[in-house]
């Protein structure tokens, strides 16, 4: 109480103005570092894109091309399926999107808000299945998918990739964190499940529904090995198995594979350039349920 009379500075907690915290910056420098190291090899990719084949196999590090050259572009459009694979990556990832998202949805919400004889029994399986890897599962899709002749077919390509537990357990957590209150009102209404679910329950969870439509349509676009054993005819591949295609036919011109692949990859960058936010949300939830 004197030092405040006397007019004498009282000094808070706390760090002074300007105070160099050395581990922080050795941390900022550790991150800025690790960034670069894992953004090297995107820009090399496509540095390299923009220059000739002659320049791209010239000895030393070019880290810039000498000229923007678009002829590895031109040729990949000209020379491939490009624009077929775009329509069968399209056709995948949407159809996979909507379907997985509903069936999700619903799953989700039948263990968390009814109450059914094996529901436990469902639940418990839907966790054991996010254990499996799916690599795991291969030899079996491709099995069941070739006996119904499925086997270059959208159809066939979409089936095994609906089966995200994920999705099933993000959708059930937040449907239990809903008062159950909300749901009895609309019973007594006159609502039925499905109208529960799609007019209410969803609704009130938009944000969530978003953010795995978007990772759920990132993971199907860059899916590769199942869309690389189903899709057996050049016209059906989609945009990932295609550009190993163009791999193979090209040989080493390596700004015309790496043109393919900006090509590939443009989608799913604009997509997480624009819903970076979302992006984020999805794979922090993913996360939280692997933790």
């Amino acid at each position: 109480m004197s030092d405040v009379i006397s007019g004498s500075p009282i000094r808070l907690a706390g760090r002074r103005p300007g105070y160099f915290d050395p581990g922080n910056w050795v941390l900022n420098l550790l991150t800025a570092a690790f960034a670069a190291i894992w953004f090297f090899p995107v820009y090399w990719a496509l540095a390299t894109s923009f220059k000739t084949d002659e320049e791209a196999v010239r000895k030393g590090l070019d880290l810039l091309p000498e000229a923007i050259h678009l002829e590895g572009y031109a040729f990949v459009i000209q020379n491939s399926n490009l624009p077929i694979w775009y329509v069968n990556s399209i056709i995948t990832s949407v159809s996979v999107t909507v379907l997985a998202l509903i069936m999700s949805a619903c799953a989700g919400y039948a263990i968390s808000q009814l109450r059914f004889p094996g529901r436990k029994l469902l639940w418990y399986t839907v966790l054991a299945s996010f254990m499996v890897p799916v690599s795991a599962l291969i030899v079996n899709h491709f099995i069941i998918i070739a006996e119904v002749k499925l086997l270059n077919t959208h159809a066939g390509m979409v089936l095994p990739m609906l089966i995200t537990p994920v999705t099933v357990i993000v959708y059930k957590n937040f449907f239990d964190s809903m008062p159950r209150e909300y749901r009895e009102a609309a019973l007594i209404d006159g609502a039925n499940e499905f109208q529960l679910l799609f007019r209410m329950f969803i609704p009130m969870n938009w944000g969530v529904t978003t953010a795995l439509a978007i990772i759920t349509f990132i993971g199907a676009w860059n899916s590769f090995l199942w869309p690389f054993l189903v899709a057996q005819n050049e016209k059906m591949m989609t945009v990932t198995v295609g550009i190993s295609a163009v791999q193979d036919t090209f040989g080493v011109a390596y700004a015309r594979v790496l043109s393919g692949a900006v090509l590939a990859s443009l989608p799913v960058a604009l997509a997480y350039l624009i819903f970076q936010r979302k992006v984020t949300q999805a794979i922090t939830l993913s996360a939280g349920i692997k933790g």
